[in-house]
């Protein structure tokens, strides 16, 4: 008859293997989730493998876009496809910008209006060639396009800051004739007037305007008599 201690041994090899082949599933997901997590250098227990996807597709994209456009060289460093690229990145990203301004940006209608573009187009030529951070500076340009906008809503809604940001029109002639004072202050010399009636009412005769007036676009409006 078989003693009792003569199973004991395989008694406890079976119960080893019958414990790991129960936890041998879990086992495996660890070591594949420790296998990616590790990649990133992101600990497994931190708040799950989010983090590791993320940072795996951002590193993917940065490998893959990086080279195209040039991404971290210096300006002298960078081929022509490079800077082509770059320009039509910058030209479909201003697209966009001046739709989210609306046609108020492309109305220069002010000089509240010209200097967004101004600025605009003096930010966003450093991306193309190289001499500011890419993507900053086409996310310091939108920031441009939005303070833009906001100032417009600002002004539409109050009389008194639309005439701080934008000005206001100025009588120059007046039942014939010129207001002195208010050419003057302006720089605005009796030639300046005259070349714009002949070349807005064909007509160089100064008693046939009843009110002329420099608007605050720079332009010269008249109205007939």
């Amino acid at each position: 008859m078989i003693e009792l201690s003569m199973l004991r041994g395989p008694i406890r090899l079976a119960r080893a293997c019958f414990y790991a082949t129960r936890n041998f599933a879990a086992q495996v997901r660890h070591r594949r989730d420790s296998s990616v997590a590790s990649a990133a250098n992101i600990d497994i227990g931190s708040p799950s493998l989010f983090q590791a996807i993320k940072f795996q597709i951002m590193n993917a994209f940065w490998n893959f876009v990086g080279p195209l456009l040039g991404l971290g060289a210096r300006a002298e460093e960078l081929t022509f496809v490079q800077i082509s690229l770059r320009g039509v990145v910058v030209f479909i990203a201003t697209l966009i910008m001046v739709r989210l301004g609306h046609k108020r940006s492309l109305s220069r209608k002010t000089a509240f209006d010209a200097v967004l573009l101004v600025i605009l187009a003096s930010v966003l030529s450093r991306a193309i060639n190289g001499s500011a951070a890419f993507f900053a500076t086409l996310g310091g340009g939108l920031v441009l396009v939005l303070l833009h906008r906001l100032l417009a809503f600002i002004a539409y809604h109050s009389h008194w800051f639309g005439i701080l940001i934008k000005g206001r029109p100025e009588l120059i002639i007046e039942d014939g004739d010129f207001v002195l004072n208010t050419m003057h202050r302006n720089h605005i010399s009796t030639h300046d007037v005259e070349e714009d009636m002949r070349l807005s009412l064909r007509d160089d005769d100064l008693s046939k305007v009843k009110k002329g007036r420099i608007e605050r676009s720079g332009d010269i409006s008249f109205i007939r008599k």
